[in-house]
């Protein structure tokens, strides 16, 4: 097959793809996924899984799992949602993207079984499989094809209901959980944490990250009425201590009785802290061992999570972030003050409109001096216009900039920043992702 022909391949596979039922919408039945995983000989079943949900972090948790299993020689797969730019980027395996041939390849393999259950769900009156469910299940194909000796895999939206959780996984880990998706998951913190907690299976372990009150007690019943172990912060695990440090920071971290000392991890902010301590944590849930601190030191240290507080260029320093939700931005905010020097910031900015836009940008106020609203390429995407008069409650009408296209915006903003500024590119997955292929090519 030739290069270009491949190219066509991976484009057509992607485009019946993403012509499917879009994954912002759920389907709240496990029957499409379930069906065509049983006709595929189970393959989410062939190796142990450790599930990962939660309103933030989720990503940048799965990652550094990933990286220390296969610090310690472990063969991975790595199934992560949604993808910065392209699908293949959904599922690695040994810390690498499967590429769009593997992709294909996968692909063409479960299609005819997908056609089946695309035929009955008709049949009976419900939807063709959506694009999660179908790309949920050729994750899994491949990692049972490779084969992996874990999987690691985030969930999409919520958990209950979410495509992924057709797994058996032996553990739940949980990331802080805040408001978002309330139109499907409900408009309580509890409701949401409810769905959330439908991922932890029955004699499995649930690692949970720190939580507000009325969440975690959500989550503890959910442990209970599962006969899960709970593995909790500031009990079995914790972040004992941190310090910045070029490209990054130092965090001691204790798992049971053991305390890794001043390790480098490669990703800024105190909310990274926090999550490599929970994937130290999910490791030894899993393997009822602790890696060596060489080993720690080696997958802390090189762990990359693209799109988060990612830097993508220089002079002006220019970051790409994912941050799509209050709690987020929140982390974000701080983060970017307390992790670079810079004399002036500028927020680039494209959000989704069904976000609590106001929330997000009331936090970006305290550490922002001026923004340039644009759209990225979603249909989700807030008109620029609209965006621009909800910045002008928090910024002054000169401090508020609108540049539709997106290039142009990262230019505006540059310029605006000055080469001692910083620019920070955020407000969704997918505006992370247009900087960084904007970086890539400028």
């Amino acid at each position: 097959m030739t290069t270009d022909h491949a190219a066509s391949e991976f484009e057509a596979v992607q485009r019946a793809l993403l012509a499917r039922w879009p994954e912002h919408k759920i389907a709240p039945d496990l029957s499409r996924i379930q069906r065509l995983c049983d006709l595929l000989a189970e393959p989410q079943l062939t190796s142990p899984v450790i599930h990962v949900a939660g309103t933030n972090g989720k990503t940048s948790v799965a990652r550094i799992i990933e990286a220390l299993l296969r610090a310690m020689g472990l063969r991975t797969g790595l199934m992560t949602s949604p993808a910065l730019r392209d699908l293949t980027e959904r599922m690695e395996l040994d810390g690498e993207p499967i590429s769009s041939e593997r992709f294909v390849e996968t692909y063409r393999q479960i299609e005819p079984y997908l056609e089946i259950v695309d035929t009955e769900s008709v049949a009976e009156g419900g939807p063709l499989m959506t694009m999660f469910e179908v790309v949920t299940a050729l994750g899994y194909a491949c990692f049972a094809d490779a084969p992996v000796d874990v999987a690691v895999v985030e969930t999409g939206m919520g958990g209950r209901w979410d495509a992924t959780n057709v797994n058996e996984a032996e553990v739940a880990v949980i990331t802080p959980i805040g408001m978002d998706h309330t139109d499907y998951l409900g408009d309580t913190l509890g409701k949401i944490a409810a769905e959330k907690a439908g991922i932890i299976k029955t004699g499995s372990t649930a690692v949970l990250a720190q939580q507000p009150p009325e969440v975690l007690a959500v989550l503890m019943q959910a442990a209970d009425d599962a006969s899960a172990t709970v593995v909790l912060p500031e009990v079995d695990y914790e972040l004992l201590a941190r310090g910045l440090s070029v490209g990054g920071q130092v965090v001691t971290i204790r798992v049971a009785d053991h305390v890794y000392e001043e390790v480098f991890l490669s990703l800024h902010g105190r909310h990274q802290a926090d999550n490599a301590a929970l994937a130290v944590a999910a490791i030894f849930a899993l393997l009822g061992r602790l890696p060596e601190p060489e080993i720690v030191a080696e997958a802390l240290g090189a762990v990359h999570s693209p799109g988060r507080l990612e830097v993508i260029g220089r002079h002006p320093l220019t970051l790409a972030d994912a941050a799509h939700n209050p709690h987020g931005v929140q982390a974000t905010a701080v983060a970017v003050a307390e992790s670079f020097t810079y004399d002036r910031l500028v927020a680039v900015l494209a959000i989704m409109g069904d976000k609590d836009i106001d929330a997000m940008l009331q936090t970006l106020r305290a550490v922002v001096d001026e923004v340039v609203v644009t759209v990225n390429d979603s249909p989700r995407c807030l008109p620029s216009s609209e965006l621009a008069a909800h910045a002008t409650r928090f910024w002054t009408a000169d401090q508020v900039h609108e540049v539709s296209d997106f290039a142009d915006a990262m230019v505006a903003a540059r310029n605006l920043a000055g080469p001692t500024g910083c620019v920070v590119a955020m407000g969704s997955v997918v505006t992370a992702g247009l900087a960084r292929t904007w970086a890539a090519n400028a």
